[in-house]
């Protein structure tokens, strides 16, 4: 008895799905860069109206974002608060916290298909500068990935996220030095046009004649040049916060960044 096409289609699915991938897709990023999808949430998880009001009246990027894109970026967001644990030393944990930080997150990797890495696994808030006994001294926020922990002073973070054009962003320089850390040793697709644009991103860094170059421009801050890792962090601050600024002063290296995380302007421009 012949099988109805329905259900042999039903049991071929995940046969295309990992011919797609493992044999489509990367000749699909050799030619465009990028991934051959980013979205399949065919039952998007949803967040509290509480938490999208906060979405939608402090956070700009999401406001930018089409309906679609919207439900996609609420996704997320719901993901990563399941996931990562948020801690308060001596500080009570409000959905203020967890939605701007989680969102912060979300709006870094928005454009990669795998977001939610082991490079940390909890989040850990204090109300302002804390001490720090690894490197004993005050700290506004820290990587750590031997205790998979992110730190984050409250006080900073929120002066970061307010203040939209100075290029000073807690949030997102702390998150870049995680996702930094998973790419390097990831070989997902994201992760790994992720990687290929970094060398083009650090020739910036290494190379003598680009590095006086943005130097002598002046428009990122002297801490970018510290080590390799402080300029991506301090760099992908600028690309979110000043982008056309960036664009203008910088547009090669602008458009390394933008393909290295598959971020386009028009979300929050």
């Amino acid at each position: 008895m012949l099988l109805p096409l329905a259900v042999v289609l039903l049991f071929l699915i995940p046969f295309i799905a990992i011919f797609i991938l493992r044999f489509v897709e990367p000749i699909y990023v050799l030619i465009y860069n990028r991934p051959l999808y980013l979205y399949c949430y065919p039952f998007p998880k949803k967040i509290s109206l509480v938490q999208k009001k906060i979405l939608e009246t402090d956070f700009h990027f999401y406001s930018k974002l089409s309906v679609t894109k919207k439900k996609y970026f609420e996704h997320r967001l719901q993901e990563f608060l399941l996931k990562y644990e948020f801690i308060g030393k001596d500080i009570q944990v409000t959905d203020q916290m967890r939605v701007l930080i989680g969102a912060t997150y979300v709006m870094l990797t928005f454009g990669m298909r795998h977001y939610l890495i082991s490079m940390f696994s909890r989040i850990i808030i204090y109300p302002s500068a804390y001490y720090s006994t690894s490197g004993e001294i005050y700290h506004k926020g820290e990587f750590n990935p031997r205790f998979k922990t992110i730190v984050f002073s409250w006080e900073d973070f929120l002066l970061g996220h307010h203040t939209a054009n100075d290029n000073v962003n807690l949030g997102l320089h702390e998150f870049t030095h995680a996702l930094h850390f998973y790419c390097l040793k990831s070989r997902q697709t994201s992760a790994l046009i992720f990687q290929d644009e970094f060398v083009n991103v650090l020739s910036y860094f290494k190379n003598e004649e680009k590095l006086q170059g943005l130097i002598q421009r002046g428009y990122f801050r002297l801490y970018a040049y510290s080590n390799p890792f402080e300029f991506l962090a301090v760099v992908l601050e600028h690309f979110f916060e000043t982008p056309n600024l960036f664009k203008e002063a910088h547009p090669d290296l602008y458009s390394s960044v933008a393909r290295m995380i598959n971020i386009n302007q028009k979300y929050f421009s």
